[in-house]
This record gives structure tokens, C-alpha cells and sequence, in this order.
């Protein structure tokens, strides 16, 4: 079965945003100079971008604009809807069933963003995290965030220095507890999984000096999630948006960092009496299935069932008999400077 691979960046910020830093022609320029084939636009609490005509084919770089809804907790991206969504009233977001249901009275779908964001006291960063699990209507999760993972590893000035020069080699990978919550919802039913960017391109200062900490040409190589096409984007705008929102919903995408080795190209399937199963889908076993796991280069894969890992091997490709029902997905570490570093996390299969 052949895809069509698309890296794109879900979650961040323009200066239609009250904090972000960069325009629009500031960061499309980034995504030439990057290979970003779609950027998913989340500025705060309206849809500037799109009246101004941004939403669509810009050069070879396919624009979606979405919405970050932020209150104090609970932020939460929308996408697919005409007008912005407010939790006026609200401003702490203790009710975000409320936006999720007005996000859905739309026609549109909404992403859970950085769930588990902690913030760093000594550089003076809230924490943002998602506290009410409650909810239902949501259609996905941010699993990996760029900004979560990356803060997290601020523990210092060195550490800051360090995180600033070397930001890849700091990052850990999406949070146990992320990934935990995130394989239990899925033994309930599908919750999709992508990985966030939320970049600001802000501006802080150091000795005096005003700097842009993560121009978008530099953040444009972390997290990305790539989605799976069958067939290549076609050049309408809106065709092009709906079928990227129909591979992002049935989960036939995975998210990856790919700053030291592009990840397109990985590939985890399940074949059974001759039928190929991807990403997102759903089979029933029959005693015949094989799992195959596929990656652009030799790195460390870990097959996971039901939230526990249950293989692990260091090779381009793996190849492995189902046996068992449950909820399966894979897991890539890259060996750079002597260590296994997070690369590449699939969405789940799911084999009943």
C-alpha cells in the first residue's frame, strides 16, 4: 500500500496572536526553507488570518487556520469552523464541555493541546495544562509538544543555555503520563494522537541583548506530525484541507522530531489474508496477521500492545506474527552522541 507522506506543524502562533512575533510572509518563508508541506495556523481565540486571505495553498505550503481557544487551563485547537469560539464568562476554563460542544455545533473538531504542560518557575512560565478529563467530543490529543518537552529540561541557567544552543538533544519525548492516559483512552475507544509545535517566534532578552528564541526557520525542524495521503494533494485548497482533516481524524498519521534524520518514509502496517491495515484502522484477527514496522534508517523500535511494550529491536525494518488482540503501536529511538533519542510515535492499530 503506498502513501503519500506530508509533514506539517500543528499549533502555533503568528502576529495575529497577542504574543507571537512572526508574520505570515516571516513564516512562510520558513516553511520553504524547511520542506513544511502544511502549517495548521492556532492563533488565539479568533480567525484573523483566514479574513485576511491567508487559509489555502501559499506557494507549496497548504495553510489551514484554526483557532487556540485559552482560557487559563483546558486550551483546546479548533479547526473546520467559520466563526471564532469564545469561553467568555469563563476565563479560568473550568467548562471546556462548553467550548468542545460549541466547537462541535460548528462542524468543526478539536485537539486537546499540551495536556500536560508544566511550565518553568525560575524562567517564569505558567503552567497550561489540561484538568478535566471528564469531557467527551473531543477528536484528538497532543501527545508530543515541542514546548512542553522543551521547558521541562529547563532546570537552570546552564540547563537554559544548553536547551537554547542544543534543543534537540535535551528533548525527552512525549510524558509517560501522556502516553500512559493516551494508550488507556485508546483501550476505549479511538482518541488520536499528533505531535504540537506551539511556537511564538517570542523575543526575550539576555545581558541586555533582545533575541528571537525559536525563529520559526529553526523550530520548523522539531516536532512535526506527517499525515498519510492515498492519493497526492491535488492544488484546491479545499479539497486538499478536507482530505488532510479526513487522514488527521481517522488517525492515519504519526509525529516525529525530525531534526536530526527526516522521518518520512516510516511506515507500520498490519497485513492480513492479503488486506493491508494502517494507522488508525481496525481489524478483526484471524490467526494470519503481521506486523511490519518500516523506518527511513536503522534506530530502535518498540512495539507496544494495550500501553506495555512488548517487543523492542535495533533495525530498518521489522517484521513480527500477531497472535493476540488489543490496541498496538510503535515507537522509534534514534542513536545520536551515544544515546537513544525520541523519534518517531505512531498512531494505534486496532485488532479486536
Amino acid at each position: 500500500m503506498k502513501f503519500y507522506d506530508y509533514a506539517g506543524i500543528i499549533h502555533m502562533h503568528s502576529s495575529f496572536s497577542f504574543d507571537g512575533h512572526a508574520t505570515m510572509e516571516q513564516i512562510l518563508s520558513a516553511t520553504r526553507k524547511t520542506g513544511i508541506d502544511f502549517l495548521m495556523l492556532t492563533d488565539h481565540d479568533h480567525l484573523q488570518a483566514r479574513r485576511e486571505g491567508w487559509e489555502g495553498w501559499q506557494d507549496k505550503t497548504l495553510v489551514v487556520v484554526g483557532e487556540e481557544i485559552a482560557p487559563r487551563f483546558n486550551h483546546y485547537l479548533a479547526f473546520a469552523i467559520q466563526e471564532p469560539v469564545s469561553y467568555d464568562g469563563d476565563p479560568q476554563g473550568k467548562n471546556p464541555q462548553k467550548y468542545i460542544d460549541d466547537v462541535n455545533k460548528q462542524g468543526g473538531f478539536g485537539i486537546i493541546a499540551h495536556p500536560d504542560h508544566e511550565g518553568t518557575e525560575m524562567f517564569h512560565v505558567k503552567h497550561y495544562c489540561w484538568n478535566d478529563w471528564n469531557v467527551s467530543g473531543y477528536a484528538a490529543v497532543g501527545i508530543w509538544d515541542f514546548m512542553t518537552d522543551w521547558q521541562k529540561s529547563l532546570r537552570g541557567y546552564c540547563s537554559g543555555l544548553l536547551g537554547f544552543l542544543f534543543p534537540a538533544y535535551l528533548l525527552k519525548g512525549p510524558r509517560r503520563v501522556t502516553l500512559e492516559r493516551w494508550d488507556a483512552l485508546n483501550q476505549i475507544g479511538k482518541t488520536v494522537g499528533i505531535g504540537e509545535l506551539d511556537n511564538h517566534a517570542s523575543i526575550k532578552k539576555f545581558l541586555g541583548i533582545r533575541f528571537v528564541a525559536f525563529p520559526f526557520e529553526r523550530a520548523f525542524r522539531f516536532i512535526r506530525t506527517h499525515v498519510l495521503l492515498d492519493q497526492p494533494f491535488c492544488g484546491d485548497s479545499r479539497q486538499d484541507i478536507d482530505r488532510l482533516f479526513q487522514a488527521l481524524l481517522s488517525g492515519r498519521c504519526y509525529f516525529a522530531l525530525d531534526y536530526f534524520v527526516p522521518s518520512r518514509g516510516f511506515q507500520f502496517i498490519i497485513e492480513q489474508d492479503g488486506q493491508v491495515f494502517s494507522q488508525g484502522e481496525r481489524l478483526k484477527l484471524s490467526g494470519s496477521a503481521r506486523l511490519s514496522v518500516s523506518c527511513p534508517v536503522s534506530a530502535q523500535i518498540r512495539i507496544i500492545r494495550n500501553g506495555r511494550e512488548v517487543h523492542r529491536t535495533a533495525a530498518e525494518r521489522l517484521s513480527l506474527p500477531v497472535e493476540q488482540t488489543g490496541v498496538y503501536r510503535a515507537e522509534v529511538f534514534l542513536k545520536k552522541m551515544g544515546k537513544f533519542r525520541p523519534w518517531i510515535f505512531s498512531n494505534p492499530i486496532f485488532i479486536t
